[in-house]
C-alpha cells in the first residue's frame, strides 16, 4: 500500500466512529483534523472534502457489520441456524466488533433522509442488500422444504430488518437492555414459527 493510500485509510478508520456517533452534520472538519492529528490541508490532500470522508466512513462502518454477519452466517448449515444467528449475535452484541455509535445504516438513514442524498443512497442500498440476502436465505429454506412454502420470503426479511433496527433504536434511546431482550425473544419466536 502506498503512503497516500495508507493515509486515506488512516483517516477513514479514525473518523468512522466520529461520523457514526455525531452524524454527518455534527462532524466538522475540525473534528476530522483533531481525531486524525492531521492538518486540514492534509485531509484535503487525500479527500475532496468532508462529503468524501463521510461516504468512505459509512462504507468502513458498514463493512464491519457485514463482516460480523458474514462470519456468523457461515457457522450455520441450515436455514434455521442462519436466521437464528441474527438473534445470537444481537443477544451477545458486546462480544462483536460493531462500529462505535451503533448501526451505521440506522444512524445514517435517520440523519441523511432529507439532508444528504449520497449518504441516503448508501444507507438505502445497504438495507436493500440486507433484505436481498435474507430473502435468499428464506427462499433457499423454502426450496429445501425446511420452511413452509406459503411463506412470503421478502415480507419476512423486511419484518426481521424492521425488528432488528427497531430494537437497536429503542434499546439505544431508552438505555434499557431488557427492551432489547424482549424484542429479540419476539424475533426468535417469529423465526421458530417458520419451521
Amino acid at each position: 500500500m502506498k503512503k497516500a493510500e495508507r493515509t486515506r485509510q488512516y483517516i477513514i478508520e479514525q473518523t468512522a466512529p466520529v461520523f457514526n456517533k455525531k452524524g454527518y452534520a455534527g462532524t466538522s472538519l475540525q473534528d476530522i483534523s483533531s481525531t486524525t492529528g492531521l492538518t486540514k490541508g492534509s485531509i484535503y490532500g487525500n479527500f475532496e472534502g468532508k462529503d468524501e470522508v463521510a461516504l468512505a466512513a459509512f462504507d468502513h462502518n458498514l463493512k464491519k457489520v457485514m463482516n460480523i454477519f458474514s462470519s456468523a452466517l457461515s457457522q450455520g448449515s441450515t436455514t434455521r441456524e442462519k436466521l437464528l444467528m441474527y438473534v445470537k449475535v444481537y443477544r451477545n452484541w458486546e462480544q462483536y466488533p460493531f462500529p462505535e455509535g451503533g448501526c451505521p445504516m440506522l444512524n445514517t438513514a435517520i440523519e441523511a433522509d432529507d439532508t444528504h442524498p449520497a449518504l441516503k443512497k448508501k444507507a438505502r442500498n445497504a438495507v436493500l442488500s440486507w433484505k436481498k440476502g435474507l430473502t435468499q436465505i428464506i427462499e433457499q429454506g423454502i426450496s429445501n422444504k425446511e420452511i413452509r412454502k406459503d411463506t412470503n420470503a421478502e415480507q419476512f426479511a423486511l419484518t426481521m430488518i424492521a425488528m432488528i433496527e427497531g430494537m437497536t433504536m429503542i434499546g439505544g434511546l431508552t438505555g434499557k437492555p431488557e427492551y432489547r431482550k424482549l424484542i429479540l425473544a419476539s424475533l426468535e419466536k417469529m423465526i421458530e414459527d417458520l419451521f
